[in-house]
């Protein structure tokens, strides 16, 4: 049985979830509390070193890290994560993209509203954090007016990797009513077949 480290308010822990979902997997969610710094207790760490989720642990005691990796190893060989080169080079762009131009910006937005209810020594930054996720977000918007998924004619784990901040991003102050091809491409993906929300 496949076990899932993660924090359900999370996007990076959503990503694993939604991956689960849209392939069956059957799996057990393990709840950690990163506000509590559960994390990084002596038992996590003994799992995992790096003191963060989400990871993952299969019954012969495999440990995998990072959500993006972790998304790809589920979806390996399956519609979500195609075999060929070109095409797994192009899901991985948009995953590096996402974790170096959208996920700094978005998540850390919505981790200072959602998750710490904005404390004035944060309002700065959170102002900061505006800009770079606008930026984002335009660029996906602009690919989007042209294309149904960001790789290709169907759902791969690119779409997962940003869907999971971006479906939530208003929750960081960005207004995703001003980009009708990001809440067209949402739309899209909250009509799969076998689609879970983030919260249940």
């Amino acid at each position: 049985m496949l076990k899932i480290y993660g924090d359900y308010r999370s996007g990076n822990c959503y990503k694993i979830k939604l991956v689960c979902a849209l392939l069956d997997i059957d799996y057990q969610w393990i709840a950690i509390d990163i506000m509590k710094g559960e994390a990084s207790s002596p038992a996590m760490l003994a799992k995992n070193p790096n003191g963060k989720i989400p990871f993952i642990e299969m019954d012969d005691g495999f440990v995998l890290t990072e959500s993006n990796a972790i998304i790809n190893y589920l979806g390996a060989n399956s519609g979500l994560y195609p075999s060929d080169s070109r095409t797994t080079a192009q899901i991985q762009q948009w995953q590096f993209f996402e974790q170096y131009s959208h996920e700094p910006y978005i998540a850390v937005a919505r981790f200072i509203k959602f998750y710490q209810g904005m404390p004035e020594s944060r309002l700065a930054e959170f102002e900061a954090k505006q800009t770079g996720g606008t930026k984002a977000l335009q660029l996906m918007e602009k690919h989007l007016e042209s294309s149904s998924f960001l790789v290709g004619d169907s759902m791969t784990t690119a779409d997962i990797a940003l869907y999971a901040y971006t479906h939530v991003a208003h929750e960081g102050g960005f207004e995703l009513n001003n980009y009708p091809a990001i809440r067209s491409w949402i739309n899209r993906i909250q009509s799969l077949p076998m689609y879970k929300e983030m919260i249940d």
